[in-house]
């Protein structure tokens, strides 16, 4: 078969890339890749042409495209399977087209936002895929006066709190703590935050989106319909289209809030202090947000011990907090020069593990700290686990040596909120979720993964009967694909039945027809998608 292209600039670069890659073009068979470069450049055409946005193997620049937003090393090695080619979209159009010729050529795409998929779900796929990098729609659109703002779905949180702070004061917005998090990824899972005790979660918050569809449609809130607008804030957008961006709902925040990190070791009677802290936490006023965080250090000598870190967000001054702590959570023994007065916006850098009085634009840094290999999990506690399941699980920390928990809080808004409001299901009755994470570094090699990852599941399954059961709830955000999943391509909706009864109880059937409505071929799919009917 003999091709023939225009004498174009644009069609001579797609000749290059297909004559650059290992193919025969006079097989009858083409791989599927040099069909969906052809189609690019013939759909949607409007503003930057698409070749400026496609990156091949071959492409200089491919690698760094890729390796530049996976934040698991878990999945960067050569075994790891790599797409057919990257399209880091500039303009709408370049996801429609993306979209289309992904589709006619049956290829599977993947969607990226951050790159912090904790199972490497939005840049890895076992059958011919592309990445479609979202890293340029970053734009955050801030309107004070009827106070919302439009995030584009490749903008981290740190972008969007900077841009925020940046036009008010006395505004912020319920997310996440990790300012190199994408806004994609980040609000369709939910988004977990230390003012979600206030105000609920970043979905709880969000108004309107806008989305491009399996037939390269591009949907707003009004033109989708509320059950696909429904399934968005929650279900995992990658099941349903590419989330453009989102339309947030700003929050009130004083000109001043407290912040707080109290620490206790196992010497210090922490596993006492931790008990305690199930009792009181999800029950404080709505202002206040306190975490547990407990990980591994050195005591005072040398030894390997446990320190729990009691990190606090109140909505208030130090005046009206110490009273409230001194009261309740005597234990924790918060003083007044533990407490740190600071704008919203400099209480968001010191959550992200900053030094107090480190610049804001530290914000927008894209790169964040070094990145680990690492395993996570997650589970929800109903009824205060026992102290002696404490001293088990910092017995446990102690043998794996680089684990850390986190402790969340519900109650307040969070228990205020339908369990079918949204699909994230995970309202009242909860006391608080908990966050399992081991992490290591390359040159501990593959029997260090096997090794943590053993010991984590060891310990998760060890936590069994004291966590909410029939089913085993999960969080979405925080992906595990133990809990089940459909591997090597399947749709098999029992087994997504039993993933999805975890992360979405209920609200999971609901989801299921949503997708039937909107993409009953499946073209949107992942090993824990939501499949249709």
């Amino acid at each position: 078969m003999t091709m023939k292209f225009p004498n174009s600039p644009l069609a001579l670069l797609i000749l290059s890339i297909l004559s650059s890659l290992s193919v025969s073009w006079a097989t009858s068979e083409p791989v599927p890749i040099n069909g969906f470069l052809e189609c690019l450049p013939k759909q949607f055409h409007s503003g930057r042409p698409i070749f400026e946005a496609v990156y091949t193997p071959q492409n200089t620049s491919f690698r760094s495209i890729l390796m530049a937003r996976i934040k698991n090393l878990r999945f960067s090695s050569p075994a790891t399977p790599k797409p057919l080619a990257i399209v880091a979209a500039k303009q709408e159009s370049h996801v429609q087209a993306t979209i289309v010729c992904a589709k006619q050529h049956g290829l599977q795409i993947r969607i990226r936002s951050g790159g912090h998929d904790f199972e490497g779900l939005s840049y890895i796929s076992h059958v011919p895929f592309v990445v479609l990098d979202m890293f340029h729609f970053q734009s955050v659109d801030v309107n004070v006066e009827d106070e919302s703002a439009w995030v584009e779905s490749g903008a981290t949180l740190g972008e969007t709190y900077y841009k925020i702070a940046e036009k008010t004061k006395v505004h912020g917005f319920p997310a996440g703590v990790c300012p190199t998090v994408g806004a994609g990824g980040h609000f369709s899972g939910g988004g977990y935050g230390n003012m979600m005790r206030k105000y609920g979660l970043s979905i709880d918050n969000i108004v309107d989106a806008k989305l491009v569809d399996a037939n390269g449609r591009i949907l707003d809130r009004k033109s989708m319909g509320e059950d696909i607008f429904w399934a968005l804030r929650g279900g995992g957008g990658a099941s349903f289209g590419v989330i453009l961006s989102w339309k947030l709902k700003l929050v009130r925040v004083p000109e001043k809030v407290t912040v707080f990190n109290v620490t206790k070791t196992l010497e210090q009677g922490v596993t006492d202090v931790l008990y305690k802290w199930q009792f009181v936490a999800p029950v404080f006023p709505k202002d206040l947000f306190l975490r547990a965080r407990s990980e591994i250090e050195n005591n005072t000598e040398g030894k390997k011990t446990v320190e729990v870190s009691f990190i606090g967000h109140f909505l208030g001054q130090t005046d009206k907090l110490l009273p409230l702590m001194n009261e309740t959570f005597p234990e924790l023994g918060l003083r007044r020069k533990d407490c740190h007065e600071v704008s919203w916006i400099e209480s968001v850098v010191f959550w992200a593990n900053f030094p107090l009085g480190t610049p804001i634009t530290i914000l927008l840094n894209q790169t964040g700290k070094p990145i680990p290999f690492y395993k996570g999990k997650s589970d929800y506690v109903k009824k205060p686990i026992p102290k002696k399941v404490i001293e088990y699980t910092f017995k446990a920390m102690l043998e794996i040596g680089n684990l850390w928990m986190a402790w969340n809080p519900h109650g307040g808004r969070m228990s205020e909120i339908s369990a079918s409001a949204t699909p994230y299901p995970h309202r009242a009755g909860n006391l608080y979720m908990i966050e399992y994470d081991t992490s290591w570094y390359q040159d501990e090699g593959i029997e260090a993964t096997n090794r943590y990852i053993h010991l984590i599941r060891k310990l998760y399954e060890k936590m069994t009967p004291f966590v909410s059961r029939n089913p085993r709830e999960a969080f979405q955000n925080y992906r595990d694909l133990d809990i089940g999943a459909n591997l090597y391509n399947q749709s098999n909706l029992l087994t997504a039945r039993v993933y999805g009864s975890k992360y979405f109880k209920g609200n999971f059937e609901r989801l299921v027809r949503v997708k039937t409505m909107v993409d009953p071929h499946n073209f949107f799919k992942h090993e824990q998608s939501i499949p249709p009917i």
